[in-house]
């Protein structure tokens, strides 16, 4: 068993101001985005402007969507008995696949405007999003959130507020998975042009594996417990759609030409 380290969730304070590390992550996810998007922009017609652009089309899109995702995914309850609720974002509580829905709809509106195909662009952006996966998760594992079950094997940790049993520390099998080893993989098989829709499927298909494993070891959310047979949780119902589609969106790619350069207006 491992002592939990002693991490002060405030990164700094300047008298009433604090910046805490959970916001930062999102920073550097934001940011690592813009700088690996600005290296391969000109793959697919677009320059540094735009892709800033279109990353802060996508950070409102997580945002927002997160937060509605949230709100509806697992604090419905607590939105209807106090509706100004969502509205304090520092209370906790931003949902993967709510910012998901969000950015798919940023990137619509933006291929919109640029003339893009969509499944040109979701392809440019899925290698840009695991650091920031990544990145978040190291924020809840600060925040002591997503405690793990229980666990006897020696790298459980004792999370505070949680009891005296070791847990799973799941926030850091997530940043691992969906940080390190999405990116890794994303990034390797986008150096060279693919078929239109493989990467953005490839994405869907291994966030979804990942999510839906880890979350055998993640305690379930206690506001819902497990959604059905003592093991569904809702992390696990919501991965489910993402792994069919995922699977889908790669088989219809194997009929596509390799995307080299958009052709405007597909």
């Amino acid at each position: 068993m491992l002592r939990y380290p002693d991490i002060d969730p405030v990164a700094i304070s300047l008298g009433p101001l604090q910046v805490h590390w959970y916001g930062l992550m999102y920073v550097i996810g934001f940011l690592a985005a813009w700088w690996l998007g600005r290296r391969r922009a000109p793959r697919i017609g677009l320059n540094g402007d735009d892709v800033g652009d279109l990353i802060f089309c996508a950070a409102l899109g997580v945002v927002l969507g997160g937060r509605l995702g949230y709100a509806l995914f697992y604090g419905l309850d607590q939105w209807l008995a106090d509706p100004l609720w969502i509205l304090r974002v520092w209370d906790g509580g931003m949902s993967f696949h709510g910012g998901l829905i969000g950015v798919l709809l940023a990137s619509l509106y933006f291929a919109r405007k640029k003339r893009l195909a969509f499944f040109t662009l979701t392809d440019f952006v899925a290698p840009l999003v695991p650091i920031g996966l990544g990145a978040g998760r190291i924020g809840n594992f600060i925040n002591h959130e997503l405690p793990g079950r229980v666990t006897d094997l020696p790298w459980g940790l004792v999370f505070p507020g949680q009891g005296p049993e070791p847990r799973h520390p799941s926030s850091l099998y997530e940043a691992v998975l969906e940080g390190a080893v999405l990116f890794a993989v994303l990034w390797w098989v986008s150096a060279t042009p693919r078929r239109r829709g493989l990467v953005s499927g490839l994405f869907l298909t291994l966030y979804g594996v990942f999510r839906f494993g880890v979350e055998f070891v993640r305690r379930p959310d206690p506001q819902l417990g497990f959604i059905a047979f003592d093991w569904l949780t809702m992390g696990m119902l919501l991965s489910l759609p993402m792994i069919i589609a995922g699977a889908a969106l790669m088989a219809w790619s194997r009929g596509r030409p390799v995307d080299a350069r958009v052709d405007a207006g597909a």
